[in-house]
């Protein structure tokens, strides 16, 4: 039997957390069907935790479980996109989930699951982190790409239509602008990627302690200038030097005097940044794809205020996508990103358009 005080409300609100308690259960073991090695052993061990917290809902309701009632929105949600995609995104709406838990509130719940759930928000956060460092290079030039794409492109369309010029002209505007940002985009994030790798590969400390502290004059002990250069006090060089002289019996942590050797098919070690190449593709074809959207009313013949209108409707829509991804990915709402993305794109493409009116009155 149920708690003898548990009210009717009580009841509902036990029962509403014991189904999302299963849902969220059922989510990491869903995410850990498509996982390997230790992320495999974490999410299923966070689903043994949602396993606990569902016993002691189960015990607080007794008999007035009753039948398996639906998981909220959010968590059935997250269980589509865990049995259909099993991406960093399911993580990052898991980790809103986790931290927005009503259980440090609930005097039902006890302060061991409250603390779970805080804990749960973390470790959700660092499988999450793994995933957001495989894409967000690419990810990062994709996103910028396609939101340049739809406000410069946008603007452009905005400001020649704004000075009279016939819809042709618009269209040809639109086009060469999708070619020559894209292009430029291209290159620019090729040069920009290409340029960061070389400047962090320039700074990867060597094995050169290695192959030279046994010539080295010990007397006059420069591979302390080595350690210290690279940031420790003076006193834990002068020890990691004289360990690396062979002045003690061990050499405790060689991975403080070189950058060990890795496997190739270890992680790239700026695998947030991303490759050159894979961002300057990424950006070109999210350009191009972006600055595609406000051409398209021209394109298929459509002119004048309707054109624009719908032009404005269709890249609206867009950014309100672009911005909910970015959200999710970061772990933050998607709602305000969407807005924020949509508010600073339209204000831009406004801006244009009433220089555009502006400079048409001026030659007119």
């Amino acid at each position: 039997m149920s708690t003898p005080q548990a009210s009717a409300a009580d009841i509902r609100r036990w029962q509403q957390y014991l189904a999302d308690e299963r849902a969220e259960a059922s989510v990491y073991r869903e995410l850990a069907a498509r996982r390997d090695g230790e992320e495999k052993a974490i999410l299923l061990s966070l689903a043994e935790a949602e396993g606990r917290h569902e016993a002691h809902w189960l015990s607080l309701l007794g008999d007035d479980a009753g039948k398996p009632r639906p998981a909220s929105l959010n968590s059935r949600f997250l269980g589509f996109l865990a049995r259909h995609f099993g991406s960093v995104f399911v993580l990052a709406l898991a980790q809103r989930a986790e931290g927005r838990s009503p259980y440090s509130t609930d005097p039902h719940a006890t302060p061991a699951m409250a603390a779970d759930e805080q804990i749960h928000e973390e470790v959700v956060r660092g499988l999450a982190t793994r995933g957001r460092a495989r894409l967000s290079g690419t990810f990062r030039a994709a996103v910028f790409g396609a939101n340049d794409g739809l406000v410069s492109n946008l603007s452009l369309v905005m400001g020649m239509a704004a000075t009279g010029v016939s819809s042709q002209v618009v269209l040809f505007s639109g086009v060469a602008g999708l070619l020559a940002g894209a292009l430029s985009m291209g290159a620019g994030e090729y040069v920009s990627v290409r340029s960061q790798r070389e400047l962090l590969d320039a700074s990867r400390p060597t094995q050169v302690t290695l192959a030279v502290a046994p010539r080295l004059d010990l007397e006059h002990n420069e591979l302390v200038l080595v350690y210290l250069a690279r940031g420790m006090s003076r006193e834990a060089a002068e020890h990691r030097a004289a360990e690396r002289l062979g002045q003690f019996s061990c050499d405790c942590d060689p991975s403080l005097s070189l950058w060990p050797e890795r496997p190739e098919q270890d992680q790239d070690e700026h695998e947030e940044i991303g490759t050159a190449w894979g961002a300057a593709s990424s950006s070109f074809c999210f350009f191009a794809s972006g600055a595609l959207i406000p051409i398209l009313p021209f394109l298929f013949g459509m002119s004048g205020v309707g054109a624009l209108v719908l032009a404005v409707v269709l890249v609206g829509i867009v950014l309100l996508g672009t911005g909910s991804v970015v959200g999710l990915l970061s772990g933050t709402s998607p709602m305000s990103r969407a807005l924020r993305q949509l508010l600073i794109g339209l204000g831009a493409a406004g801006a244009t358009y009433v220089l555009g009116l502006l400079f048409g009155a001026t030659i007119g």
